[in-house]
């Protein structure tokens, strides 16, 4: 007791003192972090002018000069302002024109259908009989007629018959006593056959009015109809030529799309009315009113250039002062004009805005409190490389808006970010970023919104594979289209953004090109320096891990060649592992690179396992020492990681070598010891594995399917109880030795990992039918 509290007292202090300077780390770091980012992103706040727009001048202040000198900003303004308000150039489509004219001659052939059933009108010469009195006989019901032709007896009584129809038969009469029988016979048979034909055309037109499919346009009976019967031969040829010439030109004038269908009604009667009959002006109405269309489009490369002219137009706003003018009176607020002069002079008092930068520097504070937070929410585990790579890479946007006053990189940052960290990093630096370059920087949203939109979206679907149930992005043709994405989103983005102020949008058409073009010039520059950033920083991505996990690699494949076995036992180990770790929601891609590499160091001495030496002589029993077997079997762990510096393995990987064994006793031989009548010490130690224990999951699934392995492969005929009796006694034997305190993993997932292990091997060992001998 005395010596634990003497121990206690020496310890304690070291303890608080060790924490103690451990915050104090933590505490200066995070303020060099925020001071770093503050002064990177917040450049513009060290250069502020004190008497700026709209802020009252303190004194009166004259030009010490004369000057003549450019507002840009309003001449920007005025220039962005005429490009916006250029109208739009409309041209007329031939093609419309076309379709429009074959419109019309369907429309006129269907007409002509009908006068072909109704018969030449008037049917016989108006000297004989007129017009009218034609329409009426022609078009009679068939009790009139008969009353009219009874009224050609000279002894009938007309007063029965209406004045139409006394006219029709005092003309009859007429024509009787001036001509033979033989003569009245033929009119009486020819105004017969009239009747009979309109008949029929009548009947045409009501089937066709009926017919819902027979035109496309309109209904029929509102163009053909019996006013429409009634039009002399004369009128439907003269009507059909001026519908005609009056349509070409209405379409030579231009039909806007816009146009409503009153002013374009008005239009057709205006035209109508000085050129088609009257008799025929209602029919040419609805003819062209069916047949015409808006046959005007914009031509959008005209449109863009005479937009761009009358931006060119627009003259350089020049504010002028002669020495000794007053620029601004004391009291009065600044004008964008008086601010011009007074920064051209240096007089508007430029230094470092305190306040802001203050204020600023708080923002960042929060915005680097809130990645903190991201980060332990979603245990990204960060290292010291990491924190530098993502703050290198942060920075490196302000000093490209600052270089080139309009690109900002985020597309390429937000790509680097998410496949390096995964969707929850990426979207949090990201979106951060936006925010602080925003109230930071001087760039206009117009450029900031589309490349932000951009780098958002390469954060989180590049960082997919951190999602549960998600794939990862497995190569870098995935990631290449994943850049076309991008350069297609900054594209839709800038046209959207602009067109919010640009009605004309085809105007900015080019510019959103181009700015899809530049996100996906950034995402190939992305794509290229993902492997240097992967190596310099010691990355694993789901890629690297893709690419590390091929068989053809060297290392594998001399593993494959020179210690057959232990690839085989790797291979069976690595798919127990990745079953588990996808079920588990752990970093599969990890899990299985990590085991393909966790036993190269078997290739410095493959016989010495028994995996290896395919039922020969056992080397062990030759050399019939247990603590130098021992210190063999260890070797494969010390030999691994010298191999694996050697091939320049990322540290993620490395770490499954030393931590797959961790430091758990090897039995076989620390027994064998016990047994033998030695004057050597025994101490346990010299058969445990040197460490360290499995640090995360990932590790620690790989020290378990390691050890379930012989034994599942030794089972034969178990049933599926017995093999999960014998894998939850391996994997609480491995519990209780306190090799998982650092992994991460629970007792419940324990118990699903057990589950998961047996169902695999059910998979690789079920029942065969079993064939007859030949």
């Amino acid at each position: 007791m005395n010596l634990f509290r003497r121990y206690y007292r020496q310890t304690r202090p070291n303890s608080k003192r060790s924490h103690f300077k451990n915050r104090l780390y933590y505490t200066g770091m995070f303020v060099f972090v925020v001071l770093l980012l503050s002064s990177g992103l917040g450049y513009p706040f060290y250069n502020q002018p004190k008497l700026d727009v709209d802020k009252i001048a303190p004194q009166t202040l004259t030009a010490p000069s004369s000057a003549n000198v450019e507002d840009i900003k309003t001449t920007e303004e005025r220039r962005r302002e005429a490009r916006s308000g250029a109208s739009a150039i409309w041209v007329v489509d031939p093609e419309i024109n076309g379709q429009i004219d074959q419109n019309l001659q369907q429309l006129l052939a269907k007409g002509d259908r009908i006068r072909e059933k109704l018969g030449n009108f008037p049917f016989v010469e108006t000297s004989v009989l007129s017009t009218p009195t034609q329409t009426y006989l022609r078009q009679a019901p068939e009790p009139q007629w008969q009353q009219v032709l009874r009224g050609l007896d000279k002894n009938s009584n007309l007063t029965s018959l209406n004045s139409v129809q006394q006219l029709a038969v005092k003309k009859l009469r007429t024509y009787q006593e001036s001509n033979s029988s033989q003569a009245l016979a033929q009119l009486l048979k020819a105004i017969a056959q009239a009747r009979q034909r309109y008949d029929i055309a009548l009947n045409v037109v009501s089937a066709m009015s009926n017919d819902k499919t027979y035109s496309v346009y309109a209904q029929p009976e509102t163009l053909y109809n019996a006013s429409f019967l009634n039009l002399s031969d004369a009128d439907w040829q003269t009507t059909q030529i001026q519908v005609r010439q009056t349509l070409d030109r209405m379409l030579a004038q231009g039909i806007y799309p816009g146009l409503s269908n009153a002013n374009l009604n008005s239009a057709i009667q205006m035209q109508v009315s000085v050129s088609v009959p009257t008799t025929a002006q209602p029919l040419a109405r609805r003819l062209l009113s069916e047949a015409i269309a808006p046959n005007l489009i914009k031509d959008i490369e005209q449109t863009k250039l005479i937009a761009e002219q009358a931006a060119q137009a627009v003259e350089p706003a020049i504010v002028s002062i002669q020495k000794g003018e007053v620029i601004v009176k004391a009291g009065a607020k600044i004008t964008q004009a008086d601010f011009v002069l007074l920064d051209h002079f240096h007089l508007s008092q430029r230094g470092i805005d305190w306040l802001h930068l203050i204020c600023f520097s708080g923002i960042v504070a929060l915005a680097v409190a809130i990645f903190k937070l991201v980060e332990r929410r979603i245990y990204a585990k960060l290292r010291r490389s990491d924190y530098l790579l993502i703050l290198f890479l942060t920075l490196s946007a302000p000093l490209l808006i600052f270089l080139t006053k309009s690109f900002t990189g985020l597309p390429a940052i937000g790509l680097l970010v998410g496949s390096f960290y995964g969707t929850g990093i990426g979207g949090t630096v990201m979106g951060l970023l936006t925010i602080l370059l925003s109230m930071g920087t001087e760039l206009s949203w117009h450029y900031l919104v589309p490349s932000a939109a951009g780098g958002i979206l390469g954060g989180l679907m590049a960082g997919q594979w951190r999602f549960p149930g998600r794939e990862a992005l497995r190569t870098r043709e995935e990631l290449a289209t994943l850049g076309i994405l991008i350069g297609l989103t900054q594209g839709v983005v800038y046209l959207l953004v602009n067109t919010a102020i640009a009605p004309l949008w085809y105007a900015v058409l080019g510019a959103a090109v181009l700015n899809g073009l530049a996100g996906l010039v950034w995402s190939i520059l992305a794509l290229g320096l993902s492997p240097y950033l992967e190596a310099l920083f010691d990355l694993v991505t789901p890629i690297r891990l893709a690419e590390l996990s091929n068989p053809n690699r060297p290392l594998l494949k001399r593993l494959a060649n020179e210690a057959p076995g232990t690839f085989q036992h790797t291979l069976f180990v690595a798919t127990l592992a990745e079953a588990a770790a996808r079920a588990l929601n752990c970093n599969v891609e990890l899990v299985r690179a990590g085991i393909l590499y966790h036993d190269i160091g078997k290739m410095h001495d493959p016989l010495a396992f028994i995996e290896n030496q395919m039922g020969g002589i056992n080397k062990h029993d030759v050399i019939n020492d247990p603590w130098k077997s021992a210190e063999i079997i260890k070797k494969h762990v010390s030999e691994g990681k010298v191999m694996a510096r050697q091939h320049k393995l990322p540290s993620a990987i490395q770490a499954f070598i030393p931590e797959h064994q961790g430091t758990i006793l090897i039995a076989y031989f620390y027994q064998q010891a016990q047994q033998q009548n030695t004057e050597k010490g025994l101490h346990e130690s010299d058969f445990r594995y040197d460490g360290p224990i499995p640090q995360s999951k990932e590790t620690g699934i790989a020290i378990l399917a390691d050890a379930c392995e012989a034994a599942l492969r030794s089972l034969k005929d178990a049933t599926p109880e017995a093999a999960l009796a014998m894998v939850n006694k391996i994997l609480k034997a491995r519990w209780q030795d306190n090799q998982l305190v650092d992994s991460g993993l629970t007792r419940a997932e324990m118990s699903q990992i057990a589950h998961i292990f047996v169902q695999v091997w059910q998979q690789f060992h079920h029942q065969r039918i079993a064939y007859p001998k030949l």
